[in-house]
């Protein structure tokens, strides 16, 4: 594959030596056509033009001189005479031309003197002659001659002028080619950036979307990002490397700005009078906007750019369709909505992303020190402020540029100052795309830039309903606008800058008194509130990550006047005292490290979970709670954890009938003594009781509970589970305590025979002790390690063992199935396939080992 070159620099900063370079066979044209071409266009026009000294031609090769003023030309003229194939020098001349035409977007005008373009494209008549000799002498460098006849058939198919000496006076045709160079020459180059840094991949990518090289297709480009990252730069960069190849060019600036001060008819008009060289074009309204642009203009070969497009209406009224416009025309949009290219089915979109570290060092560079050198010095900080402004463009221009000259502690007391607050200038540019969202929209914005940047999307989303969002289409919308983005481990990422962007919009809520804000996340500001107890209605978001030695002293009652705080989350601080009110208004509670020993008796908790199906309540490491009190007011909850909470000694019953309840944690509640009494759980799939080592009885299973899989009681002091137990007809693991030598003797269903313990082992024990002892409904599970005779079930050999049916009918050795049993614990585990002779037995689960389940989860 080809590799492509990068632009130059003067390809888009229009620093051109030469406004045309003359191509020709001096002893066919130098003293009569060519040389009254150029007399015209330098001497009496001012046209700045090359055209080659005898003396700098050498031999056959192109000189480094010749090859310079090549590439620092704007525009080429070939002279296609009769001779021009002869000279081996042309061929090559042509070839370097052709290739700086394509690569950096020069414009190519061929003139066929003399000269049919078919001859020069089918290798005919003189040129015919001209190429036999050439394969002659270079016989061993054929891929030369192919460069040369490649470059002949691709000049003779170019749009240019075609002169038969005596058909019209030579001065009458001259002047034509001139009228043409001084239209393309006065054509005003855009301003593209003082300092244009890392422009050149850009602009290599978004040529290439266009496909310059095809002239029969009408394309449509879109570039998008966020505000400041350098769209417009690279569209006008774009614009002076391509605009001398079109018969029109357009640069339609700030769209969304013209459009709401001006409207759309005055942006139809400029289109068109910058297109035809008409001045009061005037066309009415849209409607005879849109036809007099399709019938002026299908015909012509474009070069049209709309700048900052905000609306689908705006691409209708400029650029409706395709076939408004002639072959070749090429139309590019800048847009910080993604979506609304596709809106329009503009399939080719090129991202402008931010600059990386070394591009955008040496950006910060130019505009803080006027040059590519940093003063040893101020090495360091200016990393600093280069990781502020995280590779966007514009930061890095206005910031650097607020630095210049400045001492070093002026630059530091500077970037802490933006640490906090958001430049000005900086933060309305990046505003323009907040305020175009719909309200509910800028809800989740703030959210995320507040509390939630590099979150998974997962939390995010269900957080975000919580306070009453419509999540999916929100985010979605963010996207598309690109101010935030979902990463390939489905996290949320935000620029840093855009998140500051919408703190400070927060901030601005009341700049001076925290409390008055909807959101708060900082820690002085969280801790001034509560402490001065400064809190209002105003408040909707409390995430609260205090330093560990940090330390809130509060009455309690600050929370009282947030009514409208629906989130509160507490992830990390020390409190004086346990809240004496919470607002009813809540929607999530998550307070870790919960210091009371119980809920504040007037909190009704009834808004919790009402609009979400997956809630959660999160009292892990609560030293001081004692009692869970009534949840029946909480319908939804979906998960509890009480994981540490080492004082807890009741819960409530209503807990044990929680239709909605997923997870039921109580980890190491080392004074629990009784769950609940009973409980019907339909959608519980994990019970964790696990260290509750003063926990004696499992409680009744009064309903069928299908959707459980996890029940683990290792290190309980359960000795015996109800009857009841077969209602957890999905269990799928029992962990069970295995600290006594005396055999255990748990009811449990035969789905649930993988027993997991602290001895990391997984063999299953399934016995009857006698035919006496054993009900005829009971499979009895102990410790693997050793059975009640003593024996070690890993080395010692099985012994005959009875198994018994819930019916007492009959009693089948396990000499007979235990050995199948213990070779589907090994590594393949596969499934215990159902006796037809026992009908009554509780179908097999695959039994796996402890290793592969430590490596599922």
């Amino acid at each position: 594959m080809e590799q492509q070159t990068l632009p130059s620099l003067s390809s888009f900063t229009c620093d051109w030596t030469y406004d045309v370079f003359l191509s020709f066979r001096g002893t066919d044209t130098r003293n009569n056509f060519t040389g009254n071409l150029y007399n015209y266009l330098q001497h009496q026009r001012g046209i700045q033009t090359f055209i080659d000294d005898e003396q700098i031609q050498k031999g056959d090769e192109i000189t480094p001189t010749l090859l310079k003023a090549i590439k620092e030309s704007r525009i080429f003229i070939a002279i296609f005479s009769p001779n021009y194939a002869s000279s081996t020098f042309c061929l090559t001349e042509l070839v370097n031309i052709l290739e700086c035409s394509k690569l950096q977007g020069r414009l190519f005008l061929p003139v066929f003197y003399d000269v049919n373009p078919s001859h020069i494209r089918n290798i005919t008549g003189t040129y015919a002659e001209a190429f036999a000799k050439h394969e002659a002498r270079f016989g061993d460098e054929k891929e030369k001659v192919q460069k040369w006849k490649d470059a002949l058939h691709q000049a003779a198919n170019m749009s240019g002028w075609h002169f038969k000496p005596g058909s019209i006076p030579e001065h009458k045709f001259i002047k034509m080619i001139v009228k043409e160079v001084s239209i393309k020459i006065n054509r005003v180059p855009l301003h593209v950036a003082n300092n244009p840094v890392g422009l050149e991949s850009r602009m290599l990518e978004v040529t290439s979307l266009l496909g310059l090289e095809s002239g029969e297709r009408v394309n449509m480009v879109g570039i998008y990002g966020i505000g400041g990252i350098g769209k417009s730069t690279t569209a006008r960069a774009v614009h002076n490397l391509i605009a001398d190849q079109f018969e029109g060019v357009c640069f339609l600036a700030d769209i969304r700005e013209r459009e709401i001060h001006h409207g759309l008819v005055q942006l139809q008009e400029t289109l068109l009078s910058e297109i035809l060289g008409e001045k009061d074009i005037k066309v009415g309204d849209v409607s005879k906007g849109i036809s007099i642009i399709k019938r002026r203009l299908q015909r012509k070969k474009v070069l049209l750019i709309l700048d900052d497009v905000d609306k689908e209406k705006q691409l209708q009224a400029l650029v409706g369709e395709h076939d408004w416009f002639g072959s070749g025309s090429k139309i590019i949009i800048t847009t910080r909505d993604k979506d609304l290219l596709a809106t329009h089915g503009i399939v080719k979109v090129y991202e402008v992303k931010q600059l990386e570290n070394e591009k955008a060092l040496d950006l910060f560079s130019w505009h803080a020190f006027k040059n590519k050198n940093i003063d040893p010095g101020y090495v360091n900080i200016a990393k600093r402020a280069v990781s502020y402004c995280h590779g966007l463009p514009l930061a890095l221009e206005v910031t650097g540029s607020q630095l210049f000259g400045k001492s070093l502690s002026v630059w530091k007391s500077s970037l802490d100052k933006y640490a906090g607050v958001l430049r000005k200038d900086i933060h309305e540019i990046l505003k323009v795309s907040y305020d175009d969202l719909e309200e509910d929209v800028k809800g989740i914005f703030l959210d995320i830039a507040c509390f939630f940047n590099s979150y998974d999307i997962g939390y995010v989303k269900e957080i975000l309903y919580h306070h009453g969002f419509h999540v999916e289409g929100g985010i979605e919308e963010l996207t598309d606008k690109c101010l935030l983005k979902i990463d390939v481990n489905g996290r949320v990422r935000m620029h840093d800058l855009i998140r500051d962007m919408g703190r400070e919009i927060v901030r601005q809520e009341s700049p001076l008194e925290p409390g008055r804000r909807s959101r708060l996340w900082f820690s002085d500001d969280i801790v001034h509130v509560l402490e001065e107890n400064k809190g209002t209605d105003t408040i909707e978001v409390i995430i609260v990550d205090l330093q560990k030695d940090r330390k809130v002293n509060w009455c309690g009652d600050a929370f009282g006047k947030m009514k409208n705080l629906r989130i509160l989350i507490i992830r990390n601080a020390q409190f004086s005292r346990g809240p004496q009110i919470l607002p009813d208004s809540l929607r999530v509670l998550d307070w870790c490290g919960y210091q009371s020993s119980s809920l504040p008796s007037e909190f009704n908790p009834k808004n919790l979970a009402v609009f979400h199906t997956l809630s959660s309540l999160n009292f892990e490491g609560c030293k001081f709670v004692i009692e869970v009190p009534s949840l029946s007011s909480v319908p939804n909850l979906g998960a509890l954890c009480l994981d540490d909470c080492s004082s807890l000694i009741r819960i409530h019953d209503s807990v044990g009938f929680l239709d909605k309840l997923v997870s039921l944690s109580a980890q190491d509640c080392t004074q629990l003594e009784s769950l609940v009494p009973s409980i019907n759980l339909p959608s519980l799939v994990t019970l964790d009781l696990s260290g509750c080592s003063r926990l004696e009885s499992f409680p009744e299973v009064v309903g069928v509970m299908e959707n459980i899989k996890d029940v683990y009681l290792d290190h309980t002091s359960i000795k015996q589970l109800p009857s009841t137990i077969g209602n957890l007809v999905g269990l799928q693991r029992l962990g069970f305590p295995s600290e006594n030598e005396e055999k255990v003797n748990p009811k449990v269903f035969a789905n649930a025979m993988c027993v997991y313990n602290k001895y990391g082992k997984s063999f299953l024990n399934v016995y009857s002790s006698s035919s006496n002892n054993c009900s005829n409904d009971v499979i009895e599970v102990c410790s693997p390690l050793e059975n009640d005779r003593g024996k070690n079930l890993v080395t010692d050999e099985v012994e005959t063992t009875m198994f018994s049916y819930r019916d007492g009918r009959t009693k089948l050795e396990l000499q007979d199935i235990l050995p199948n049993i213990i070779q589907q614990l090994g590594a393949d585990a596969t499934k215990v396939q159902e006796d037809d002779a026992v009908p009554n037995l509780v179908p097999w689960k695959t039994f796996e080992t402890a290793a592969e389940e430590e490596t599922k989860a």
